[in-house]
């Protein structure tokens, strides 16, 4: 009896131990090491092991990417849109505390803070 390929489905797993994680979010040991295991909980599995939580790693790479993501270039029409450079920075400010600011330079939030708010909003859906 042969089953088809289409028919399996692939569960992935909850939990994606500490050796699997970098790969998962596309970085190395190190990187993972230093930008995002500060901020996502660890969870113990036997004496030695450890595991994240692959919801909690997704909404990480959601924020990181948010936060840090770069647009493509603008097609011919949005640069109809934005034809003189005081219109176009117009565009680029944004409302902070009441007051206007450049998003240049307005200071990045960390990127945990974000996912924990995601986190958090899941985990009242299944309570």
């Amino acid at each position: 009896m042969q089953l088809n390929v289409e028919a399996k489905q692939y569960l992935q797993p909850r939990l994606i131990r500490l050796r699997d994680a970098p790969s998962y979010l596309g970085m190395d040991r190190n990187r993972f090491g230093k930008a995002v295991r500060p901020f996502i909980t660890e969870i113990p599995i036997g004496t030695q092991g450890v595991a994240f939580d692959r919801l909690e790693l997704d909404a990480w790479i959601e924020d990181y990417i948010e936060c840090n993501g770069r647009r493509p270039k603008a097609s011919i029409l949005e640069d109809d849109i934005c034809q003189n450079a005081t219109k176009c920075q117009d565009y680029a400010l944004k409302e902070v505390s009441g007051k206007l600011k450049n998003a240049v330079h307005t200071p990045k939030v960390a990127g945990s803070v974000k996912a924990r708010d995601k986190l958090a909003a899941l985990k009242q859906r299944n309570t």
